[in-house]
């Protein structure tokens, strides 16, 4: 009687199994397949910002490399850690009204104790723009190393100094 009770349980779930898709869980950011493999040569701070107006705007909001520069306008004295590591940060003027925040995976740099960087440098940084909404945006992988998710390998660059 019980194996009477089971099998259209079993029959049920296997009809649907093959309806559902499995998830890509990714963390906080967006995956895209036609997102570009390299990065200007020189900083486009403009590039960046028209990057950031599409996905303000509604646009599609796929993470994608940027090659930025600017001042440093504040940064966080202590390292945090989480689930990925050892992380500093700091937030740098790309324009005279919009600022973003830079997240440096310490752990993969070839870089000295933290922090490295301080308020009123000028930096010059590659790395990845993620956008999850207005509050949740800023550029990490500015290190030297790729990943499955991520094939462009990043850096900072601070008073003239390259940290990757």
């Amino acid at each position: 009687m019980a194996y009477s009770r089971l099998l259209p349980a079993a029959m049920l779930l296997a009809g649907l199994s093959g309806l559902t898709h499995p998830a890509q869980a990714r963390g906080w950011h967006n995956e895209a397949a036609d997102v570009p493999q390299t990065v200007s040569a020189t900083c486009d701070n403009q590039d960046f910002l028209s990057k950031q107006l599409a996905y303000e705007n509604g646009g599609a909001k796929a993470d994608t490399p940027v090659h930025i520069c600017g001042k440093v306008i504040a940064v966080s004295p202590d390292a945090k850690r989480t689930r990925s590591g050892w992380h500093g940060y700091f937030y740098v003027a790309v324009s005279p009204s919009v600022s973003i925040r830079i997240v440096s995976g310490l752990d993969e740099m070839h870089a000295p104790a933290w922090p490295w960087v301080a308020k009123g440098d000028q930096v010059d940084v590659v790395g990845r723009y993620y956008y999850d909404s207005i509050r949740r945006q800023g550029v990490d992988w500015t290190h030297h190393g790729t990943g499955r998710s991520w094939h462009v390998p990043g850096y900072v660059t601070v008073n003239g100094t390259k940290y990757d």
